[in-house]
């Protein structure tokens, strides 16, 4: 769906849909989408700000990906808030070095005729998953030497000793 500028000159944009699996593309980032996004929100123009765009709503769905510790899939549930301004790219074309204060780091960019929906929500997406991503918090992870899932059973191995070659500059002294 396109939030066309032209449209949003006239009146506000309300957007309320569902995205079945695979419509939204997440292939390249190693997650999946499990269950339908929701997404619904407004989009307006603001006034006199040259052409920015505020978009707000919420986003309510279910991801899986690989556990960070143990390869396993682990599902995340999101539901949160967004809200979002972007300016025309026309405001910053040319420029080779930008100076920004703290709220324009806040601020995206687009071109054309509008932003594509799908995009925000694609991106949205991402940034409300976890930095480490994990199966659960108690997650034991791989057994760096046999490689067993520590979690489903445990293992014997001990840990290898050092490499003997390098004892010799034990013996000397910086100082």
């Amino acid at each position: 769906m396109l939030l066309s500028i032209q449209e949003l000159e006239e009146k506000k944009i309300s957007f309320d849909g569902v995205y079945e699996p695979g419509k939204l593309d997440f292939s390249e980032s190693g997650v999946t989408q499990v269950t339908p996004l929701h997404a619904a929100g407004q989009a307006e123009l603001l006034e006199n700000t040259g052409g920015e765009v505020r978009v707000t709503g919420q986003i309510t769905v279910t991801m899986e990906a690989d556990c960070d510790r143990c390869l396993a899939k682990a599902r995340f549930d999101l539901d949160a808030p967004f809200d979002l301004f972007y300016e025309p790219n026309s405001a910053v074309e040319g420029e080779v070095e930008i100076a920004i204060d703290a709220g324009q780091a806040e601020i995206g960019f687009y071109m054309g005729a509008g932003i594509e929906l799908e995009e925000i929500l694609q991106e949205q997406v991402l940034l409300m998953l976890p930095m480490h991503r994990l199966c659960s918090e108690a997650c034991q992870g791989i057994c760096p030497i046999c490689g067993k899932n520590r979690n489903e059973s445990s293992c014997d191995c001990s840990a290898a000793p050092g490499d003997d070659r390098w004892s010799g500059l034990k013996q000397f002294k910086v100082g």
